[in-house]
């Protein structure tokens, strides 16, 4: 449990807030940027300008501040496919908001270029049954589920249809993704999204 204090002395509320805030940003960059395993508490709270002890006000461990920064980059996909969504009719449109998503998060301004998938980069260094590849494999999961959701809208009697086709259209996309984090570019997005509008022409 938090104290109503923070590591300085003043009291909490606002500050607090404030403080993970900067914590969650200044680890968002330097796990994505340099790797989860590189990155130490010191280097975060150093970034972030505050005390190690406010790290622990706001989080229990190191473990705990990677788990917020997955959910925290998953939010922020989120937040992208919604934007993408906005008014736009269910079923292909909502397909390509996901596509859309993804190219968008390539596009951020990263301190050391584009490397991929965030959650899978995180994924990939940590051990099998750690809480942390649960968090991404559910992200993976939801994103699957949503290009099902509106391929269904595209095939309301094909149901079973819809979802092979979901599960190819998610391979598509993180294969692109993995190219592209290899490439430094959103080069492989895009064209992942053209063979998408392809394999829904042919629907």
């Amino acid at each position: 449990m938090m104290s109503a204090v923070d590591a300085g002395g003043t009291p909490s509320g606002k500050k607090r807030g404030s403080a993970r805030d900067r914590l969650l940003r200044a680890a968002a960059r330097r796990f994505y940027a340099d790797g989860v395993a590189a990155t130490g508490i010191d280097t975060i709270t150093a970034e972030a300008g505050v005390a190690k002890m406010s790290l622990y006000n706001n989080f229990s461990s190191k473990a705990d501040l990677v788990l917020a920064y997955l959910d925290a980059r998953h939010e922020e996909w989120l937040g992208l496919y919604q934007q993408r969504l906005g008014d736009a009719r269910p079923g292909r449109a909502g397909v390509l908001a996901v596509f859309d998503a993804y190219a968008d998060h390539a596009a951020f301004a990263y301190e050391r270029g584009f490397r991929g998938c965030g959650l899978l980069n995180a994924a990939a260094e940590l051990p099998a049954g750690d809480p942390g590849r649960v968090t991404v494999r559910r992200h993976k999961e939801e994103v699957e589920s949503l290009l099902a959701g509106h391929l269904e809208q595209l095939l309301p009697e094909r149901p079973d249809d819809a979802r092979v086709l979901a599960e190819h259209l998610s391979f598509l996309l993180e294969g692109a993704m993995a190219r592209a984090g290899l490439d430094g570019s959103d080069t492989r997005l895009r064209h992942a999204r053209t063979m998408a509008v392809d394999l829904m022409d042919r629907l």
